[in-house]
């Protein structure tokens, strides 16, 4: 599969003169995919402009984009201004498809030192993932790459390639070139990074855009502070290699995620009984048609959440097991957690 990484310099404001420049990037070398930079098409400093700039599902700009990806037969992630209703804006991922199109929200919006996006844009809720034909991708923007959480959530959801979009200034360098090669390893995917170039106000972005093999091996990179590219082949065979080597995504475990939200949430949200229901569900792997539970109605909830079973018996009892009926018959206690 062939990926074109791409720095280019956007014209603030300018939303019909970047989309030329991205369709001449795009023309320069044949690939599958193609990505750009975050809020490519608009430029990254646009302030209150933001708001006149956004388009929502039925926006020229996605569906000019949508006809290019179907005359070049390929995949183009770029980044925008999305208006999901009046008023109502996301720092937003655009995956432009042969067959239509995707939309990923920014989780985490930069708001500190010279980032202002909290002022403009709401927080997205989710990190979908979208079937090409040559799997699953994912995308996050920028400030969602120092959350690991989000490049987990993609991978466990199926993306085998994750386009991270950006607009990273040159004081941010390092701390990127650091964390990419990580989430590489972590997640044993194909990370590919998309910086815009170019000065806006008193930010001066740094390009660089880099693609990174999921045994977080630097595969290519453009140049620093300059409109470049770089295309390269990646094979996808090479995943599995490094999933056997560093088998991350099987050792994942749900438990430390509970935890993870209860600490943030500064509330314990799941009780103990719902947990031991969760590491009952999870131990007794499969698809289970019926599933007999003793114990009580959160012990019932943790193993319903564990397994997604909504065929579940309740026995109110002091004694917490469950019995899951499928093609065999497996009995686990609370013991055997």
């Amino acid at each position: 599969m062939k990926i074109s990484a791409i720095n280019i310099e956007p014209k603030v404001g300018n939303k019909k003169r970047n989309i030329k420049k991205m369709i001449k990037f795009i023309e320069k070398e044949q690939a599958d995919m193609y990505v750009f930079g975050e809020l490519s098409l608009t430029g990254y400093m646009c302030k209150d402009e933001f708001y006149k700039l956004a388009e929502g599902m039925d926006g020229g700009s996605i569906k000019e984009m949508v006809e290019v990806a179907k005359q070049k037969n390929a995949y183009i992630i770029f980044g925008m201004p999305f208006e999901e209703r009046a008023g109502v804006i996301y720092n937003a991922a655009v995956i432009a498809m042969p067959t239509g199109f995707g939309i990923y929200k920014k989780n985490y919006l930069a708001n500190f030192g010279p980032f202002e996006e909290k002022i403009y844009f709401g927080a997205g809720k989710d990190a979908p993932v979208f079937n090409t034909k040559f799997g699953k991708v994912g995308m996050c923007i920028c400030y969602d790459l120092f959350f690991p959480e989000i490049m987990k959530n993609l991978t466990l959801k199926g993306a085998d390639i994750i386009a991270c979009i950006s607009a990273s200034p040159s004081v941010t360098r390092q701390y990127f070139e650091k964390v990419l090669p990580a989430r590489a390893i972590e997640n044993t995917s194909f990370i590919v990074y998309s910086n815009i170039v170019g000065e806006e106000e008193n930010l001066i972005f740094w390009g660089g855009s880099q693609i990174y093999g999921p045994k977080g091996e630097l595969l290519a990179r453009a140049e620093y502070f300059k409109e470049d590219y770089v295309v390269y082949d990646i094979d996808l065979s090479l995943l599995k290699e490094a999933r056997i080597a560093r088998p991350t995504l099987r050792d994942t475990s749900a438990n430390i995620f509970l935890d993870l939200y209860n600490v943030a949430r500064k509330k314990d949200v799941f009780n103990d009984d719902v947990k031991i229901g969760l590491r009952i569900g999870e131990k007794a792997k499969g698809i289970w048609n019926e599933i007999d539970v003793y114990g009580n109605d959160d012990v019932a909830f943790g193993i319903k959440l564990a397994t997604g079973c909504e065929n579940i018996n309740l026995i109110q009892s002091n004694e917490i097991k469950a019995i899951f009926k499928g093609k065999e018959t497996v009995e686990i206690t609370k013991d055997m957690v």
